[in-house]
């Protein structure tokens, strides 16, 4: 399941009006960022997907590694997460896959995992990523991709 969001569509007027001049940062805030979700749990897809979705970005969900793949492979993505716990691929593998076609998923994926073992933890510290324990709370999920998202980089860089 894939969900758009396309944000200032509306009904046409049907005479040509010419924007504003804008400052770099109001043409980026303008600009929906790309979130894709990869996780197995249909529950926590719908959860995250409505709650981003309602916060404005555009939203693509992967249920599998093969989907999150297909979808880094087509689309254009400016944020990614990721569970560390996916049945046909590890998160691990995804986002390093992810970030060779895209490399600044890099900089912009966060885990989303439920597993605290040695382990797990060392297979997200060697992605040089951050993670948020599941359950987790919506508000501190949309949050952290508020703070990973392009347009809050470049409101940095421009301040």
């Amino acid at each position: 399941m894939t969900w758009t969001v396309v944000p200032g569509s509306g009904p046409a007027t049907g005479r040509v009006q010419h924007p504003p001049r804008e400052s770099k940062r109001e043409l980026l805030r303008a600009q929906a960022v790309r979130v894709l979700i990869v996780d197995d749990e249909p529950s926590i897809c719908k959860a995250l997907g409505l709650a981003l979705s309602n916060a404005g970005y555009e939203v693509f969900i992967a249920k599998s590694g093969e989907t999150a793949c297909s979808v880094v492979e087509t689309e254009s993505v400016d944020v990614m997460l990721v569970d560390l716990r996916i049945p046909d691929m590890r998160g691990d593998m995804i986002f390093e896959y992810a970030a060779g076609v895209q490399p600044n998923l890099r900089h912009s994926t966060l885990f989303m995992t439920g597993d605290i073992s040695d382990q797990a933890v060392g297979l997200i510290a060697a992605c040089k990523c951050h993670f948020i324990r599941k359950p987790f709370d919506l508000s501190v999920m949309t949050d952290a991709v508020a703070a990973l998202s392009p347009i809050v980089e470049a409101q940095k860089s421009s301040a």
